[in-house]
C-alpha cells in the first residue's frame, strides 16, 4: 500500500511539473508545416510588421514584433518614452494564425509607466510580445524560414562579422525569395543597446520588428529603423538581450525566454533564398 502511495505521489508531482515546464521542441508544428513562425506578417490596427521570433513566459506562447508596430504617432517618433502607443490588450492579426493575437508587452509602454529616462534605452527600446491564442499553438514552429535557428540570445560579434535576418515587407508582393538577407555589423552604440548594420537591401516598411542572427545562429536584435544619417540607409537594429532583460526586470514578463529553432542554423544565403 505505501509503495502504492509514493507511486501515486511521484505521479502527481511529475503532472505538477509538466504543467510548469514549457513546451519542448517537440512540442512544436513541423517546420515545413507550421503556419505561425519568425518572419511571419503581423498586423496592429491595419499596421504591418515582420515578426521576429518565438518567446514563452510561463505556458503562453508569444510571437515577437517591435513596439512601434502599434505606435500611434508619426513615424519619426521614435523615442519610446514619449511616443504614444495603442494599449495592451489591442488585437494583433498574425498571419498564419486563426485568429487575432493580442498585444502583451510593449517596451513603450512599460518605459512610460515606469519613467524611464535612460536616453538610449528610451531610444532603442523597441519590442512587444503578442500573445498567441491557445488555439494556433499547436501550428507554431520557432525555427526561421531558410537559415534555421536560433540557436538562442547572444551577441552579433566584431566589426565586419556577418549577420542574417528575414524581412516581409508587403512591399515585397509576397516574393519570399527577397525575404532572407545577409549583412554585415557596422558598429555598436556606446551602452550596445543598437546595432548598426548594412544589409544588401535595406530594411524595408513592413520589415520593422524582424529578427537578426549572428554568423552562429544567435538571436541578437529586431529591426527598429532604417537610418538616414549618419549611416544612409542601415539597419537600426535593438540588442535583442538588453530588451528581454528590461521586460523581465520591469514587468510581469519575469520569465519570458527565447525560444530556439529546431531546424540547425545554416548561414547560407542562397540556400535561404533558394529554399524561400
Amino acid at each position: 500500500m505505501a509503495s502504492r502511495r509514493l507511486a501515486l505521489l511521484v505521479s502527481m508531482f511529475a503532472l505538477a511539473i509538466a504543467a510548469l515546464v514549457p513546451a519542448t521542441a517537440s512540442a512544436w508544428a513541423p517546420a515545413s508545416s507550421a503556419t505561425i513562425h519568425p518572419g511571419v506578417q503581423t498586423f496592429t490596427q491595419g499596421a504591418q510588421c515582420t515578426a521576429n521570433f518565438i518567446y514563452q513566459n510561463g505556458s503562453d506562447v508569444y510571437i515577437g514584433q517591435a513596439a512601434h508596430c502599434s505606435g500611434t504617432g508619426a513615424a519619426t517618433e521614435t523615442d519610446g518614452c514619449l511616443a504614444q502607443s495603442l494599449p495592451l490588450g489591442t488585437p494583433v492579426e498574425i498571419d498564419g494564425a486563426s485568429r487575432p493575437g493580442v498585444l502583451a508587452y510593449s517596451s513603450w509602454l512599460t518605459m512610460q509607466g515606469n519613467g524611464e529616462s535612460d536616453e538610449e534605452t528610451c531610444a532603442y527600446n523597441d519590442f512587444a510580445l503578442v500573445r498567441i491564442d491557445p488555439a494556433d499553438v499547436a501550428n507554431v514552429n520557432p525555427s526561421v524560414p531558410g537559415y534555421g535557428g536560433p540557436t538562442g540570445v547572444g551577441e552579433p560579434g566584431s566589426t565586419g562579422a556577418d549577420v542574417y535576418s528575414y524581412g516581409n515587407s508587403s512591399l515585397r508582393f509576397g516574393i519570399s525569395q527577397l525575404s532572407p538577407k545577409q549583412g554585415t555589423l557596422v558598429t555598436s552604440t556606446p551602452e550596445g543597446w543598437s546595432h548598426s548594420v548594412y544589409t544588401v537591401t535595406p530594411g524595408i516598411p513592413g520589415d520593422s520588428g524582424s529578427g537578426f542572427l549572428s554568423s552562429t545562429g544567435a538571436a541578437f536584435g529586431t529591426l527598429s529603423t532604417v537610418a538616414i544619417a549618419p549611416l544612409p540607409l542601415s539597419n537600426g537594429v535593438s540588442d535583442l538581450s538588453n530588451e528581454l532583460a528590461y521586460a523581465r526586470a520591469n514587468s510581469s514578463f519575469t520569465g519570458v525566454s527565447l525560444v530556439p529553432g529546431t531546424e540547425p542554423f545554416t548561414p547560407d544565403i542562397v540556400g535561404a533564398i533558394l529554399g524561400g
